[in-house]
């Protein structure tokens, strides 16, 4: 039974010598997908051959394509990237240059369609938890869909989680605050949280950020009395995470996130595509199920641990997912 809802991009990247499949939120989708929960993903494609590559992913990994509308105007979202020429420094190798494309279907999401669907898929009560990014919204069609379903009846008491996903050019500060009036539950990462503070409160934080409990603490309560949310969750990388609810409880790996991994002895990193993803589907897994916040917390960052020893942000072994119960 679907109890969750994803509403954001899906999308192809464009590499000079293959296609991949993306978008943080259909990534979420298909990862929850994979770890046995079904949700309902909200975006649109177009009747092209990116689009049918979309459709093929959904059914490839049970994604439910209820929610997938078909623009009859504008392109399957798409990113060009851009290699790079090979001299980037001995740590970050080549760098590459992502060209989000616009006017893309994506961008166009239909709000009588969205109400529509999500009355058949939730007849009796509300998705538990609703799932949306920044990117969506950078044009008014799709946004105005969003804001719209948040504020219907339709998800009354649905808890909102707001995965930030900031990305250069494609957003604005108006969409930030919006955004985050409507959260719950916010996960970003340290740059975002940054972001946060300097622009998105009344008055500019005025402390630097320091990798630490008792600053991230401080910090991420300011936000949260600005916007009255429920919980913030920041990824630190390597670094690992922090939690802070309103409450007051805590929960951070932050001093020994290296020793609470339990990867195979032969993972080795391979890139950190979609790790965020990774994480945010893996929490969202387990805040469905009630489970320990800290036991899924720690599950989560060990999740999105392991997709960084995979190509992309999915898994192409479905026997990766169930080592994760």
């Amino acid at each position: 039974m679907k109890n969750c809802l994803i509403f954001g991009e899906a999308l192809v990247d464009d590499f000079p010598d293959q296609s991949v499949i993306g978008g943080a939120p259909f990534n979420v989708a298909r990862s929850l997908a994979l770890l046995g929960v079904e949700n309902l993903m909200i975006t649109r494609i177009a009747d092209d051959a990116h689009g049918r590559q979309i459709l093929q992913e959904c059914e490839r990994y049970g994604v439910a394509t209820e929610g997938v509308q078909i623009d009859p105007h504008y392109p399957t979202g798409r990113v060009v990237v851009h290699m790079g020429s090979g001299d980037g420094d001995a740590h970050d190798g080549p760098t590459h240059r992502f060209e989000i494309m616009q006017q893309q279907a994506y961008d166009y999401i239909d709000g009588d369609q969205v109400m529509t669907v999500v009355a058949q898929q939730f007849p009796e009560y509300p998705p538990d938890l609703v799932y949306f990014g920044s990117l969506i919204q950078r044009q008014e069609g799709s946004r105005a869909s969003l804001l719209a379903l948040l504020e219907s009846d339709l998800c009354e008491g649905s808890t909102k989680f707001l995965d930030l996903n900031l990305r250069e050019a494609q957003f604005t500060l108006e969409t930030v605050q919006l955004s985050l009036s409507y959260a719950d539950i916010v996960k970003l990462n340290e740059d975002e949280l940054v972001y946060v503070l300097a622009h998105a409160l009344p008055v500019a934080y005025p402390e630097s950020i320091e990798l630490e409990a008792g600053s991230l603490t401080k910090a991420c309560r300011a936000v949260m009395a600005e916007y009255m949310m429920q919980a913030m969750i920041v990824t630190l990388g390597e670094a690992g995470y922090f939690y802070l609810d309103a409450s007051g409880s805590v929960f951070t790996n932050l001093g020994h996130a290296g020793s609470s991994l339990q990867m195979p002895a032969n993972w080795t990193l391979c890139d950190t595509v979609g790790a965020g993803d990774a994480f945010s589907a893996c929490f969202i897994r387990g805040w469905l199920a009630n489970r320990e916040l800290d036991r899924v917390l720690s599950q989560a960052h060990q999740f999105a641990t392991a997709i960084c020893g995979v190509r992309g942000a999915i898994a192409p072994d479905r026997q990766f997912y169930q080592a994760w119960p």
